[in-house]
């Protein structure tokens, strides 16, 4: 156990060293996410390897690099999304979060979406959305959740419905403008979620909102990344010859010996007479 242990903490230690960058438009020192995602990546396929059995140095290795590589592919994948996000949405009062699970979410405050009780856009979040919409155009393998949240202000189902028309608003406009439908699942959460306490104007303004939370999907990951990887130590399965296409031929056999038919109506009842003997003269003395 310690063996593997180990193994695990040489196999990620490397790349979390170098993990740490500065965002350019915060000034702020982060995880950069394509080294946070190779060295979870690293870590899981390393762990997965010892478990083949054989050598744990070996098969930690070969687990942590495979793993590494499906890690840092989705990892840059995320990253340049996330860099083209910031680029085009700078100033237009959008948030941009990155989470660690390879999420980027997109906070559009209701100031600049959506009038007073309304689940109209405006023109500045039509800007916005087009920009948006064309960089998920760009990086198709993603799907999108859209989130419509209010304040405290009015009934429960009345903030529903609207959260859920305003999510809807966003929705369609993305699609319109060439995302997949497929790729977005909408869903209105009314006042249940405030992003702080409604207990001001200014808080409650915070509260109306709607979220997109960008989620990578596994195939962002080049193909060829996940190589299988052949237990080490173990029986190798025995590779046996295809059947030919039409089946095996059929082997021939001796064919039986063919005897004469009995003649229809069967066989005459006539054979050779026994040749008579001469009978033999005894004569006795009388």
């Amino acid at each position: 156990m310690f063996m593997k242990n180990k193994c695990l903490i040489l196999a990620v230690s490397s790349v979390l060293l170098s993990a740490c960058v500065t965002d350019p438009y915060s000034g702020q020192s982060r995880m950069s996410k394509t080294a946070m995602g190779t060295g979870i990546g690293a870590a899981v396929g390393a762990g997965a390897g010892t478990l083949f059995g054989g050598n744990d140095w070996k098969n930690a290795g070969l687990g942590a690099l495979a793993g590494g590589a499906v890690g840092a592919a989705v990892g840059l994948y995320m990253d340049n999304q996330e860099q083209e996000m910031r680029e085009s949405l700078q100033g237009t009062g959008i948030e941009i979060q990155r989470s660690s699970e390879n999420t980027l979410n997109l906070t559009m405050p209701s100031s600049i979406t959506f009038g007073f009780d309304s689940a109209q856009l405006t023109p500045q979040a039509m800007t916005a959305l087009d920009s948006v919409a064309n960089i998920l155009n760009h990086y198709p393998e993603s799907n999108i959740t859209v989130t419509g949240h209010t304040d405290d202000v009015g009934s429960e189902s009345y903030n529903l419905k609207l959260s859920d028309q305003r999510a809807g608003g966003v929705s369609n406009y993305l699609v319109q403008r060439g995302v997949n439908y497929a790729r977005i699942t909408q869903q209105g959460m009314g006042k249940s979620m405030p992003k702080v306490p409604n207990t001001s104007e200014e808080n409650r303004a915070q509260n109306r909102r709607v979220e997109l939370a960008i989620v990578a999907t596994q195939s962002s990951a080049p193909q060829g990344a996940n190589p299988q990887q052949q237990p080490q130590g173990g029986m190798q399965q025995q590779n046996y010859p295809q059947q030919p296409q039409g089946g095996y031929p059929q082997q021939g056999y001796p064919q039986q010996q063919s005897y004469p038919q009995q003649p229809q109506g069967g066989y005459p009842q006539q054979y050779p007479q026994q040749p008579g003997y001469p009978q033999q003269q005894y004569n006795y003395p009388r």
